[in-house]
C-alpha cells in the first residue's frame, strides 16, 4: 500500500456510518451491519443487471467526501460501460487470480493494490515492458475491467482494511476510536504472534522482541504506511508492539532495533504487504454482497509472492 493520497491524508472526514441502520462497536464506531442492510437492499427489490460505473458509483456514495480530484483509483483495464457477471476483490490482481476470475465468469476485478506494478500504474514507467504487455494482453483477451480500490477503501468510516484485520484476528472488542491503536488484554509477544499467523493464516512472520515481554498496546498498521508515518506512531503512540505490512528496512526496522537497544520496549512484526491487507478486502466482497443481488461476488485470495526455504 502507498500512502493514502493527499487528498485521502488531508480531509477531515465526519464519521458516519455506511447506512441509517447500524450496530454501535465497543468505543463507539459506527459500522455497517450487513445482515440489516442485506434486509434493506432486497426488500422489494428486483435483481439487475449492473454497469462497472453503476456500481462504482454506488460504491462513492458510501465514500465520505467521494469522488477525490486526485486519486489512484482508476481502471486500469476494461471500460465502466461493460456489464459485470461478477465480481472479484482481491489485492492483486495477479495473473492467478485473472485466471481464477475467468474460470468464476467474473469480469470486473476489484483490487487493492496496482496492477501494473507502480503506484501510478503507469504502463511505460519501464521502457518495452513485456510482462507489461503480456498482462494487458490478457486482461483484453477476457474482457475484465480492473478497478483499483485504495483510496476509497481506506477513505471509508472505518477504514475497511484495519477493519477486516481486527475482524480476523477477533480484536474488534478492543478497535475503539483509534483505528490504528488497540488496547488488548495482557499477552506474551510470542503468543501474540501465533495468535496472528493462525487468525490470519499467515505461515511466517519476522519480528524483534523478546518472546516473552508483556503486550497490551498495539498500533496495526497493515500493508506499506511509509517509514515516517510507522515511525511517528511508535513515537507517539507508544505501543507495546508495532504491527506492520511492510517496511523499508532501511528506516523503520533499524528505528526499531535501535530504539530497544536504548530503552525503548516497542516491538515489530513484519507480516508482509499483501497477506496483511488481505482480510479488507475479503470483508469488501462480505460488505458488498447485499448491495448487489444477484451478483455473484468472490473473495480470492493474492497471497504471499513468497516461497520461505
Amino acid at each position: 500500500m502507498k500512502q493514502p493520497s493527499d487528498q485521502y491524508k488531508k480531509t477531515n472526514y465526519s464519521r458516519k456510518s455506511f447506512l441509517s441502520d447500524t450496530v454501535k462497536l465497543a468505543g463507539g464506531i459506527s459500522l455497517l451491519s450487513v445482515n440489516n442492510f442485506a434486509m434493506a437492499a432486497t426488500a422489494g427489490a428486483s435483481l439487475k443487471e449492473y454497469t462497472v460505473q453503476e456500481i462504482m458509483d454506488l460504491i462513492l456514495k458510501e465514500v465520505p467526501g467521494a469522488p477525490f480530484k486526485e486519486t489512484v483509483d482508476t481502471l486500469k483495464s476494461g471500460s465502466g460501460d461493460q456489464k459485470v457477471t461478477g465480481i472479484v476483490t482481491t489485492m492483486f490482481a495477479t495473473i492467478d487470480v485473472i485466471h481464477a476470475a475467468v474460470k468464476r465468469n467474473a469480469n470486473f476485478i476489484i483490487a487493492h493494490e496496482p496492477t501494473f506494478y507502480n503506484h501510478t500504474d503507469n504502463k511505460t514507467q519501464v521502457k518495452d515492458n513485456t510482462i507489461v504487455e503480456q498482462k494487458a494482453a490478457l486482461l483484453a483477451k477476457h474482457s475484465i475491467t480492473v478497478w483499483r480500490f485504495h483510496d476509497y477503501c481506506h477513505a471509508l468510516q472505518p477504514d475497511a482494511i484495519s477493519y477486516g484485520v481486527a475482524k480476523n484476528s477477533g480484536w474488534l472488542p478492543y478497535y475503539k476510536q483509534s483505528e490504528k491503536l488497540l488496547e488488548l488484554p495482557a499477552i506474551k509477544f510470542a503468543a501474540l504472534i501465533q495468535h496472528l499467523k493462525k487468525s490470519l493464516g499467515i505461515a511466517h512472520v519476522r519480528v524483534i522482541g523478546d518472546p516473552q515481554q508483556n503486550c497490551q498496546r498495539i498500533a496495526l498498521l497493515p500493508g506499506a504506511w511509509g517509514g515516517d508515518r510507522q515511525m511517528a506512531a511508535v513515537l507517539q503512540d507508544k505501543p507495546d508492539v508495532l504491527i506492520i505490512g511492510e517496511a523499508s528496512e532501511w528506516e523503520t526496522v533499524e528505528f526499531i532495533r535501535d530504539g530497544r537497544l536504548l530503552g525503548s520496549k516497542t516491538a515489530l512484526v513484519v507480516l508482509g504487504h499483501s497477506v496483511s491487507e488481505e482480510p479488507g478486502m475479503e470483508w469488501v466482497a462480505q460488505w458488498l454482497q447485499p448491495m448487489l443481488p444477484g451478483i455473484p461476488i468472490t473473495h480470492i485470495a493474492s497471497g504471499d509472492p513468497f516461497t520461505w526455504m
